[in-house]
């Protein structure tokens, strides 16, 4: 293909500025001195370094208070002072050139008025800040229901079971594109979905947007000319991991009316959610042609970074026309700015299972939440690799869960991800946290309601309580859950203790065991916070309320 010429914007930054942005990126919450692509791109089992992963944001937010957007979705490239002293520089390979200045007096107001314009995030369904049972992957009906039974008989609460690539195929290679349950392995589907559900669980499906030519339903896409074409017009179709494959068009309206199809029968099964993987997508040439709504033509790198926001997007309306009344759970890995406005619920990518994976976590998260995606989360416990379960390591992560949007443990089923099959002290410690998190319901989805009508993050950066001090810009290591709660998740193993630097006001440890006096610490200073392996340090604000309830087996018990 021909090489485009590349275009773009220069800005002049301050000596003293700090930037934050770019999306999901682990480079320290500043910023400035980084240079990194603007191209979607999968980044497995990452730790503490990456410049490139799944879901770029082509923003920036400055410690002067103003968000500049650069609204162009091609492949293109951010540069913020690295190759000139005081320029930012965005650049792309094709698009339209055009970008928004955001300002504020405050943080919290200048993300509103970002919102205001990309759009705020639609109240996720209420089951959606429950429990997850999920891994890579169930690979039966007896699987499913032995699982979901194991939740309740050890006490575990759970909402949802989410089913990986297993559900339509038997193997991890040669079905992907099928779409269709594997009845040898879940031979009454609608039964289980239905007999979960009476235990208050919900099933989540997941789909991706490639159709493998060895697929059931590779001729069926190519016939409804559902796929993305080749420059003769025919189906474009080429390799990686899973197998030889094309991808659907998620521009284009014969594409979106022939994925809609699939998505309304699996819904009309009882499918509660959709989880979209590889959607960046993992791999697309750049000699794949779109159609565009309007019946123009572009090429991959065109378009790359907002596939994933387009095909959010899709199945969001289509759920939406479906059944107005019911909310949408959407989960992917990779949008553009706005994507929040189609209920997207990233997560942070196929994340090492390792104390260097569960590092980034929080900067990761704060990073996508002040430029819209609040609902950014880990596989909790990690995805790749890992020789042996640390038990350690895993209730750290799982923890720390409890106090970020989503609580998902996942991973590949070599170690297990869920809790219940784990020893009984893990159970034991884990239990508590679980019920914490249901206990917390009305706490947190007061937080998902701020969220929806202003932008501000459930998950909120401490330089959000004092602006005038730009080094807590820099610290990633402790955030605000909601207003009330101040969480230094624990990231090393074998730590007794962590430094915690306290905002202004008054501040009381949550987890003083029973038999103690609550011990208080007065703010603007750094302390040194006890912590065993059944305590995450986590600090409560002098005069917050904390509406709670009393233990449940899943929201559907939930009485407000």
């Amino acid at each position: 293909t021909k090489e485009l010429p590349v275009q773009g914007f220069r800005f002049y930054l301050d000596d003293t500025e700090k930037m934050l942005g770019g999306g999901e990126r682990v480079l320290g919450m500043d910023r400035r001195g980084h240079s990194f692509p603007l191209y979607n791109r999968a980044h497995y089992g990452y730790t503490t370094q990456s410049d490139q992963m799944n879901f770029s944001i082509p923003a920036v937010m400055s410690s002067n208070k103003y968000i500049v957007l650069f609204d162009n979705s091609a492949k293109g490239y951010m540069d913020i002072a690295k190759k000139e002293k005081n320029i930012l520089e965005f650049s792309a390979v094709a698009g339209r050139m055009s970008y928004i200045v955001f300002s504020a007096d405050t943080y919290p107001q200048l993300l509103n008025n970002y919102v205001d314009v990309t759009g705020k995030q639609p109240l996720p369904p209420r089951w959606s800040l429950g429990n997850y049972a999920s891994r890579f992957g169930y690979r039966t009906e007896a699987e499913v229901r032995a699982t979901v039974d194991k939740f309740i008989d050890l006490d575990f609460p759970l909402d949802a079971l989410i089913l990986d690539l297993y559900w339509f195929g038997k193997d991890i290679k040669g079905h992907m594109g099928n779409l269709a349950w594997d009845k040898n392995a879940f031979p009454e589907p609608e039964k289980m979905i239905s007999d979960i559900k009476d235990k208050g669980v919900n099933t989540i499906l997941i789909t991706e947007p490639f159709i493998l030519s060895t697929s059931s339903k590779w001729q069926d896409a190519v016939d409804n000319r559902a796929l993305a074409t080749d420059e003769h017009g025919k189906a474009k179709q080429f390799d990686f991991y899973f197998g030889n494959t094309g991808l659907v068009d998620v521009f284009n309206n014969k594409g979106q009316q022939w994925f809609n199809d699939i998505y309304q029968k699996l819904y009309q099964q009882g499918v509660t959610g959709w989880w979209g993987d590889l959607g960046e997508p993992e791999v697309h040439p750049s000699d794949t042609l779109h159609t565009l709504s309007d019946g123009s033509v572009v090429n991959a790198d065109a378009i790359h970074n907002v596939y994933g926001h387009q095909w959010a997007k899709m199945v969001f309306d289509n759920q939406v026309s479906m059944n107005p009344d019911q909310r949408p759970f959407i989960l992917m890995r990779s949008g553009f700015a706005g994507s929040q406005r189609y209920g997207m619920i990233p997560w942070t990518g196929d994340v090492s299972r390792s104390w260097g994976g569960l590092k980034p976590q929080v900067e990761l998260s704060l990073q996508m939440s002040l430029l819209g995606m609040a609902y950014t989360h880990s596989d909790l416990g990690g995805f790749a690799g890992g020789e042996q379960f640390d038990q350690e390591m895993y209730i750290r992560w799982l923890q720390y869960g409890i106090f970020q949007p989503i609580y998902r443990p996942h991973g590949q089923d070599n170690i297990a991800p869920e809790a219940v099959f784990h020893d009984k002290r893990t159970q034991d410690i884990l239990r508590e946290y679980i019920k914490l998190r249901y206990k917390l319901l009305p706490y947190n989805y007061t937080l998902a309601y701020q969220n929806s009508t202003t932008g501000m993050p459930l998950m909120r950066p401490l330089f959000f309580e004092d602006d005038t001090n730009s080094l807590l810009i820099d610290n990633a290591s402790s955030y605000l859950w909601g207003d009330a709660f101040l969480v230094t998740p624990v990231v090393s193993p074998n730590v007794t203790s962590v430094e915690v630097n306290l905002p202004a006001g008054v501040w009381f440890d949550y987890f003083t065991s029973e038999n103690k006096s609550t011990k208080k610490y007065e703010g603007n200073q750094t302390i040194n916070l006890p912590t065993s392996l059944e305590t995450l340090p986590v600090l409560v604000r002098a005069g917050a309320f904390i509406p709670m309830i009393d233990d449940i087996q899943s929201t559907q018990d939930y009485d407000a």
